[in-house]
């Protein structure tokens, strides 16, 4: 069990970048698969990204791929996603999640510990 504290959500102007952040506090973050989710009003929560406990591997949902980054420092039991070339569908309340390693089920919506989330707006 982990607990998780989004940050760095925000306006910013479409073709902009914002990196979020989410640190984590509880047990061992290094055996967790980190990832993020978003829902915006009226829509169901939908998968963004994924990175495995070593930091090894990750993916990213066809919708962001090439434009977002998740990235991890454990020893700041920190997990990072870098957001550049931003459309205004991209607005959202972005989550971050926990999943004792297992990315791929996470990629499939498994999840363990659910941050409060952070709001991410793009202007168009």
């Amino acid at each position: 069990q982990v607990q998780l504290v989004e940050s760095g959500g925000g306006l910013v102007q479409a073709g902009g970048s914002l990196r979020l952040s989410c640190a984590a506090s509880g047990r061992t973050f290094s055996n967790y698969a980190m990832g993020w989710f978003r829902q915006a009003p009226g829509k169901e929560r939908e998968f963004v990204a994924a990175i495995s406990w070593s930091g090894n591997n990750t993916y990213c949902a066809d919708s962001v791929k090439g434009r977002f980054t998740i990235s991890r420092d454990n020893a700041k039991n920190t997990v990072y996603l870098q957001m550049n070339g931003l459309k205004p569908e991209d607005t959202a309340v972005y989550y971050c999640a926990a999943r004792s390693r297992g990315y791929r089920s996470l990629i499939a919506g498994n999840v363990d510990d659910w941050g409060k989330g952070t709001l991410v707006t793009v202007s168009s």
